[in-house]
């Protein structure tokens, strides 16, 4: 599957951070993790001092497929508001999902930290506006159940929108938990760490076959080799899919543009990460080299390729409805992409196993939640192969 098209920011600005061998030998390994984007690297990192032997294979190269291509919207926020959520699994596991979600940014920005040297990461509160009038109740009363379970949030009226962030709209939260990374240059950083500890990456190393043994799983190459791993983490993202026997997903396209570098250095209060009710919502936030990134637009993902053309469409669509909220903000288009975008009936991620698949664990962060559900899969997924008991996972089981 081609995860993205044409101009992925990130990848063009950072260019091949790295390069790993393709695995040349058969190997013996107590994990074996498939992929090597943010969700492979963070979970690796979680396991890279757990007295383990962990290899990690990709069929192409570490850091290229979504992760190249997301926009690294970091909020706790999932994209079923929590009024809905709890329809769906309780209010307790709604909260407890959303407060996950609010804590795991905490986390990247604790591991940014800790790297050496320490990993470029900033926290950044996020906008929620109502797209319509008629999105004011449902939002209003989306404020109050997070404000009821203590989640920092301020509610801004029209008055206070447009003096904070210079557009219109009838009403908005203001959440004060959120953040922004370079995913791409992240995972590397992480991979860098991984293999620090004695561990490997291997890049162009495909999986033909998954067999499962009595005593674990083997993996056989595309060049006929073997790895023979006590423990197998699933994380390709949304190419995983295929290993699970049932539809927990639906594909789609999403669209993403970044301007030229502006002038100005502050656009709207404390650049925040500014994101709408609208259903497919655009979102809009600021980027290194004082640059916006806008995305959205999504549609169904039915091609193996999107037409340059379909992405030129999409990026002016993009930059016309941001000139219309935000008049006074000149913005011209730089880079611009397509990328594949996964979302489940619930809106939270799969992680864990399934009876099908003995000693394989799965760790699918789908949603606009990618990257803090990867570090929500990562700290589960450990706990899982050393035997820890983890009261979080049954909440993104695959049976619920």
């Amino acid at each position: 599957m081609n995860l993205y098209q044409q101009h992925p920011y990130w990848l063009m600005k950072n260019g091949i951070v790295n390069t790993y061998p393709s695995l040349k030998e058969n190997i013996k390994v107590d994990v074996a993790i498939m992929g090597a984007g943010i969700s492979a690297a963070l979970t690796a990192w979680h396991l890279r001092n757990a007295g383990l032997t962990v290899a990690v294979f990709d069929k192409n190269h570490a850091g290229l497929g979504s992760t190249a291509a997301s926009t690294a919207f970091l909020q706790y926020e999932i994209d079923i508001p929590l009024t809905k959520l709890k329809e769906y699994v309780g209010e307790a596991d709604a909260v407890k999902s959303y407060k996950l979600c609010r804590e795991a940014i905490y986390d990247i920005a604790d591991l940014c930290k800790s790297l050496k040297p320490a990993f470029d990461f900033h926290l950044k509160p996020s906008l929620q506006y109502a797209s319509f009038k008629t999105h004011l109740s449902d939002l209003k009363a989306e404020y109050e159940l997070r404000k009821k379970h203590n989640f920092k949030v301020q509610w801004l009226d029209e008055d206070e929108i447009q003096k904070q962030f210079g557009f219109n709209a009838p009403g908005a939260i203001l959440s004060k938990d959120g953040g922004e990374v370079d995913a791409y240059l992240l995972t590397h950083a992480l991979f860098n760490a991984f293999e620090h500890a004695g561990h490997k990456v291997y890049n162009n190393t495909p999986i033909k076959q998954i067999e499962h043994t009595k005593h674990g799983v083997t993996l056989h190459t595309a060049s006929n080799l073997k790895i023979n791993a006590k423990k197998l983490v699933i994380a390709s993202g949304y190419e995983s899919l295929q290993y699970v026997s049932k539809k927990i997903a639906d594909i789609n396209s999403t669209y993403a543009m970044v301007s030229e570098p502006i002038e100005d250095t502050t656009f709207w209060y404390q650049n925040s990460l500014v994101w709408e009710t609208a259903t497919p919502y655009m979102y809009f936030r600021v980027v290194s080299e004082n640059r916006i990134l806008i995305g959205g637009r999504d549609d169904p993902f039915h091609h193996p390729h999107i037409a340059p053309s379909t992405i030129d469409k999409k990026a002016e669509m993009l930059r016309k409805a941001f000139s219309k909220k935000m008049p006074q903000i000149p913005l011209a288009p730089d880079f611009k992409w397509a990328g594949a975008f996964a979302s489940t009936k619930d809106g939270l991620p799969y992680i864990g196993s399934i009876p099908e698949r003995p000693n394989t664990y799965f760790a699918l962060g789908f949603g606009g939640n990618g990257i803090t559900f990867s570090v929500i899969a990562a700290n589960i997924i450990h706990d899982l192969i050393t035997g820890k008991k983890n009261d979080n996972a049954a909440i993104f089981r695959f049976n619920r």
